[in-house]
């Protein structure tokens, strides 16, 4: 990842367009952008909630903000996850290590954080999980895999080169970000230009090896509506996928309750198997222009290969 590489941001009033710029570091988000964590039951409504946390990092420039929360009454269990803040002003109010109270909107499609009030400097000591500067950055290859897809069948990031790659992360009991997530990219799958389908390949890897079996992660697939003629859902051994985390720099925490606490952010990998493009957060994922960035790569292997 040493090229410009084109990122999704928010932009203050909460939609997201693609833009460039250098990267010599990151995955997540800056990667930021990131939204760690799903739920180990069911999860609440669109609306506004209270909640209480402490913040773990900050990232102003894709305006995202992860907080370990206390439970959040009607929404979801404390967990550790990463916020969209589309207001400066809100942002502006939040810095590392800072016990804080916080309204929550959920819109259906994606969390964000709207109102913020500093409580005082949090203890020494950090909750463990993912941190926004640990995701593998832009333009550097991006790092190999070989696991096993919801038929049984191996696949290795080595077997797609001359594809464009959509990678994400997610796993079969999560009731909040993973369905989101999944669901934002079935619908860039459906308006896929039929004439690059071929060239086009999406990849989910499991953040749960330990309960996503291939026939849970066929189920998943089934249930969302994707399509598994370009689709892959992975898993394999818990130390293999656990490696593979690490590489991409998502994290995979497991909280008391069973909650993974993870980063949101899909990967798009061209033909050579090189990271060209990351996607942060739910807000950051407009389903017209990540197709559009999927759909410029796919041509860009059909033309070269």
């Amino acid at each position: 990842m040493l090229v410009a590489a084109r990122i999704a941001r928010p932009l203050p009033d909460g939609m997201s367009t693609v833009s460039r710029f250098s990267v010599t570091i990151l995955c997540l988000s800056a990667l930021a952008a990131a939204a760690l964590g799903c739920g180990g039951r069911e999860q609440g409504g669109p609306g506004v909630y209270d909640a209480h946390g402490v913040v773990e990092s900050v990232d102003r420039e894709y305006r995202q903000v992860v907080i370990h929360h206390d439970d959040i009454p009607g929404l979801m269990p404390e967990m550790t996850m990463s916020f969209d803040v589309p207001d400066p002003e809100v942002l502006a109010k939040l810095e590392p290590r800072q016990v804080v109270d916080f309204k929550l909107e959920f819109t259906g499609k994606a969390y964000r954080v709207i109102e913020a009030t500093p409580r005082g400097p949090a203890s020494a000591s950090g909750h463990e999980g993912a941190s926004l500067g640990d995701v593998a950055p832009a333009n550097d290859p991006a790092p190999p895999f070989a696991l096993t897809d919801q038929d049984g069948n191996p696949l290795a990031l080595a077997d797609l080169r001359g594809k464009a790659v959509l990678l994400d992360f997610v796993y079969t009991n999560c009731p909040g970000p993973c369905p989101i997530l999944t669901g934002l990219h079935v619908e860039v799958q459906r308006a896929l230009d039929p004439a690059l389908r071929d060239r086009v390949q999406f990849v989910s890897i499991s953040l749960d090896p330990l309960n996503d079996t291939p026939a849970a992660l066929r189920d998943y697939a089934r249930k969302r509506g994707a399509d598994t003629a370009n689709w892959s859902f992975l898993t394999g051994p818990k130390e293999q996928v656990d490696a593979v985390l690490r590489a991409y720099g998502v994290g995979s925490a497991r909280e008391a309750d069973g909650t993974i606490s993870h980063l949101v952010v899909t990967f798009l990998i061209d033909g050579e198997g090189r990271i060209v493009e990351r996607f942060i957060g739910l807000e950051g994922h407009d389903p017209k222009q990540v197709r559009a960035a999927l759909e410029r790569v796919a041509a860009a292997a059909e033309s070269t290969g």
